[in-house]
């Protein structure tokens, strides 16, 4: 009972404050007036605030809606037998796979799991935990409305996803020999807690309640991080960000602690990241868009949760040098 009703209390937060984004959207004045919110700070941190949540809400809801019905009306058995044996031809399979199965990060792991316990070689759930929430269209457009002007923004996410996704897993293959999964009832748990994958009720009842919960579970963290990024824009000296970008390995490291902490999902990350074009390289911005993604705090706590642990610290630890090696790259011979 606890848990449900901090649960509800999340829940009616979230309804709370897009409620509240939403009357300022129509009518930014409605504040005007209050001394508290009068300051010239506080109006820039509103500005920054409401039009990241603006941008970025459109393409959180549709990532959940597609999310959904392929929850509701995609069966599990389907995917584990159209899996082919040749170990090329199966890494393609789990990027096509994360390309027509658009789940956001968190709901990744869970359906990875029960594939993998349906039969699904350990290495191939990894490549479509890395590229799924990257490789896929609701987050290419958010990409390309997020960056109109750097296309090349895009076509650099997206080719650094599938590089890194693709090498991972084949490393997997090559070094991971034994089961990955915990075997606990926490395990169940942990791994499904916040998403909806029961059938009982009918699938139109599944698709909805799946809708809902994803909603809420990602929106919270959309609103915790455009806050934070509205904070750091508005209160931060300009002058500070611009120290730490001038040099790249520093300001890469910063902009992937950045997304780690957001934990931000892969259909709004994008909003967030060009708030900063003009403090962060595209290398720097390149890292958040890739790292993010792949890796955060609230998919740590669910891989830890599905996964031993020695196998999520070789998976972050390989993620992280990937992510910052190839931004680096990246960001010198083609993101100028």
């Amino acid at each position: 009972m606890p848990s449900f009703l901090s649960r509800m209390g999340i829940h009616f937060f979230f309804i709370a404050m897009i409620s509240f984004v939403a009357v300022l959207a129509m009518n930014p004045q409605v504040l005007a007036q209050h001394p508290i919110v009068y300051g010239a700070e506080l109006q820039s941190f509103k500005i920054v605030w409401i039009s990241i949540m603006l941008e970025s809400l459109p393409f959180l809801l549709l990532g959940v809606f597609v999310s959904s019905l392929m929850q509701a009306f995609v069966p599990d058995a389907w995917i584990t037998k159209s899996i082919p044996g040749n170990t090329l031809l199966a890494v393609l399979f789990a990027i096509a796979l994360g390309i027509v199965f658009p789940v956001c990060e968190c709901a990744m792991i869970p359906v990875v799991r029960r594939f993998i316990q349906k039969g699904m070689p350990a290495y191939i759930g990894i490549v479509f935990i890395l590229a799924g929430p990257i490789v896929n269209p609701v987050v290419y457009a958010a990409t390309r409305v997020a960056f109109p002007t750097r296309p090349e923004m895009v076509s650099a996410r997206m080719g650094l996803a599938l590089v890194i996704a693709v090498v991972i897993g084949l490393l997997f293959k090559a070094l991971v020999r034994k089961n990955m999964l915990r075997h606990t009832a926490a395990t169940q748990l942990a791994a499904g807690d916040g998403h909806v994958h029961q059938r009982q009720g009918g699938r139109i009842s599944t698709f909805l309640g799946h809708a809902s919960v994803e909603t809420f579970d990602t929106g919270k963290y959309l609103l915790f991080g455009a806050a934070l990024t509205a904070l750091v824009q508005t209160f931060v000296p300009h002058g500070s960000l611009t120290g730490l970008a001038q040099n790249e390995a520093g300001s890469s490291l910063l902009m992937m602690g950045f997304a780690y902490v957001l934990s931000l999902c892969s259909t709004s990350d994008a909003f967030v990241a060009s708030s900063f074009v003009t403090t962060f390289s595209g290398g720097a911005l390149l890292s958040f868009l890739v790292f993010g993604p792949m890796l955060d705090f609230k998919s740590t706590l669910m891989l830890l949760a599905v996964f031993r642990t020695k196998y999520v610290l070789l998976l972050a630890l390989l993620v992280a040098v990937f992510v910052f090696i190839g931004s680096l790259v990246i960001g010198q011979v083609y993101l100028w």
